[in-house]
């Protein structure tokens, strides 16, 4: 089939783009890029709401293709892809929300490191070609097999940056605990990707802090600002710790179940102060998975309802004395975290 004379304002022309321009997807680089498994090329992988068209691993193929991945970056591109369809993630509800939440992908295991999926220094960010078009190639998918367009089915009120690409890997040589897969029951040689729906990364800057109680006040209070569905409600959270900061919670015997701990048990508010709050309702406090006391302003509220939401990772780069917090949506998914073969 001849191109069309501008084959990059063609595709423009069509719902088919995130906005930015698309590599184009001949057969020749769709058969280039199916090199990269060896799963029957027809193989449903599901179906993506909220249209429901069919996902099969040569469609998926397609739009590897559209976003710059290589070959061996497609079995990353088909593990997120089966974690964000798997149902306790409600990717229809994601699709469709007012809120900005996107599915992060969190790598682990030796096939993220082989690829160049980065953990490290500016992992969020521009400059590298695995986490930006693995995580394009997922939007690409729920944009054009889901139908998730901006206006359309997805009424995001801003969006945000992160709906372009959200893939990373965790920071495993530069962190001194244990993975992230390992925490969630899998073995630390499995290669292994958590989906999980948050917001942008909120910066936590403390260059002074030598002790992690002064360390961990920033987060805490991060963590518990009103305006987080997490205030409210039962959601995840994502906290990615740099290693600097690790480091410093390590020189004080804190291990990672401590500083987990430490979180979930400082972050929050006094009954009192969410209700200065204008999301605050007495009914959304009534179906929280924990008792408080509605006559109490002092009662304490934790952020994190249930402890096993909050997720705790450490990314980033040396130096760098800053960590993030990635607040949760309205509670309606939960993490997939699932094992793959490269």
């Amino acid at each position: 089939m001849a191109l069309p004379d501008d084959e990059f304002e063609f595709f423009f022309d069509k719902p088919w783009s995130d906005g930015l321009p698309v590599v184009i997807p001949t057969g020749e680089r769709i058969a280039e890029m199916l090199t990269g498994t060896e799963r029957d090329h027809g193989e449903v992988i599901g179906e993506v709401p909220p249209a429901n068209e069919t996902a099969t691993v040569h469609s998926a193929a397609v739009h590897a293709v559209m976003a710059g991945c290589k070959a061996a970056h497609f079995p990353g591109v088909l593990a997120s892809l089966e974690a964000v369809l798997e149902e306790p993630f409600n990717i229809n509800g994601i699709q469709a929300t007012m809120q900005s939440c996107a599915p992060l992908t969190i790598f682990n295991g030796p096939y993220g490191k082989e690829i160049g999926l980065h953990g490290g220094s500016g992992c969020f960010g521009p400059g590298f070609r695995a986490n930006a078009t693995i995580g394009r190639a997922i939007r690409l998918i729920l944009m054009n097999l889901g139908a998730g367009i901006p206006g359309v089915t997805s009424m995001s009120t801003f969006s945000q940056p992160s709906r372009y690409t959200y893939c990373i890997r965790e920071n495993e040589e530069e962190s001194p605990w244990e993975p992230l897969s390992v925490t969630r029951g899998f073995r630390a040689e499995e290669n292994v990707v958590t989906a999980v729906a948050v917001e942008n990364p909120k910066t936590i800057f403390d260059d002074t802090s030598n002790r992690p109680e002064t360390l961990l006040a920033g987060i805490v209070d991060g963590m518990a600002h009103l305006g987080g569905m997490n205030a409210l409600r039962r959601s995840d959270m994502v906290v990615g710790i740099s290693p600097d900061h690790a480091q410093i919670c390590i020189d004080a015997g804190w291990s990672k179940g401590n500083v987990h701990n430490w979180l979930c048990e400082k972050a929050g508010k006094t009954l009192g102060e969410l209700k200065t709050g204008g999301g605050y309702h007495e009914d959304r406090i009534q179906d929280l998975p924990i008792e408080v006391d509605l006559n109490d302003d002092s009662f304490f509220v934790p952020t994190m309802k249930v402890p096993g939401d909050l997720i705790v990772i450490v990314a980033g780069g040396i130096p760098g004395p800053i960590s993030v917090i990635m607040s949760g949506w309205n509670g309606a998914s939960r993490p997939v975290t699932r094992a793959f073969m490269p």
